[in-house]
């Protein structure tokens, strides 16, 4: 028979282990991310870089692309208690010792720091909410600064989170003017990922050259085949029998930007429209949250018109 533990005896054994918890943190990670040219020697010389500037590596990934000749690498590491460099030294000191050789483009990333994200909104919630809930536990590794609409309706769920929300409707004729507004916002709060939470507006072309790389949209994957609003009643009268979604950069492209993920989930003839909007629009909060997450934590490379997701 087990004795039950004595909440005095359990609390002050506890007590050192908290102690010596506070005392040794947990090391603060970093990542490199980088792309360039395939050719030999890359991971070696990320590897000895890093070791070089006592460096411990905690997790690396990389990817060779026959078909572009491009390698990516994505590396993630601590300092190994031996007095590593700030992150401006290292930056400045990789690109002239590795960099510049191998003709890279390179970043690196305090982990800690979150990704600042504003989300875009219309009238549908379903991913909003889901995001904004992730975000709240903690399981979505980014940091929501400012919510925007063109619409009111999803402004009680914003600030019910405690999230700033911003309405900015779009007036015939003063659609640039609009989006100004958008960007001079995302400026101000310094964030770095635009978010179209089912945001059912279509960006001018120099909006979307603003946001190149910065911001992902998601959509049903009925997309191009079914156009408009009814899309989950073309498909039923079609007989699918898979529905998705996409999420994807945006481009001047409409809905043909890289793709970062996609999944499906297969229906049959039982179901009506009704149900079959329902499905896709689960899927589509799964699958854009993984995007939300891949890009975050920088695990998410531009390989022209397709991306490399290092996981």
């Amino acid at each position: 028979m087990s004795t039950p533990l004595d909440p005095r005896t359990s609390a002050s054994a506890a007590e050192p282990l908290a102690a010596k918890s506070a005392a040794n943190p947990s090391p603060r990670l970093f990542v490199l991310t980088t792309a360039c040219p395939d050719t030999t020697g890359i991971v070696a010389a990320i590897a000895g870089f890093l070791a070089a500037n006592h460096a411990l590596l905690t997790e690396a990934q990389h990817h060779n692309d026959p078909h572009t000749r491009m390698s990516f690498m994505r590396t993630a590491f601590h300092d190994s208690g031996r007095g590593m460099p700030s992150l401006e030294v290292l930056d400045r000191k990789f690109g002239e010792e590795v960099g510049q050789r191998l003709g890279m483009s390179w970043q690196f990333h305090q982990v800690e720091r979150r990704c600042r994200a504003v989300i875009a909104v219309s009238r549908h919630g379903h991913c909003l909410n889901s995001i904004l809930h992730r975000w709240s536990t903690g399981t979505l590794p980014v940091e929501v600064v400012a919510v925007v609409s063109n619409h009111q309706e999803m402004r009680s769920l914003a600030e019910w989170h405690g999230v700033p929300y911003h309405y900015l409707p779009v007036i015939d004729g003063r659609k640039a003017e609009q989006e100004r507004r958008l960007t001079e916002l995302f400026e101000q709060v310094d964030a770095e990922l635009l978010v179209l939470a089912r945001y059912m507006q279509i960006l001018t072309a120099d909006t979307c050259h603003y946001f190149d790389g910065r911001a992902i949209n998601i959509h049903h994957s009925f997309l191009p085949g079914f156009k408009g609003a009814k899309a989950y009643h073309q498909a039923h009268g079609r007989g699918v029998k898979l529905i998705g979604a996409t999420a994807h950069y945006v481009t001047t492209d409409l809905d043909e930007g890289p793709i970062i993920e996609q999944e499906v989930e297969r229906v049959d003839h039982t179901q009506p429209p009704e149900d079959l909007a329902v499905v896709g629009s689960e899927l589509e909060t799964v699958v854009l949250n993984r995007a939300i997450k891949w890009h975050s934590e920088r695990r998410v490379f531009r390989n022209g018109n397709r991306t490399v997701v290092l996981k």
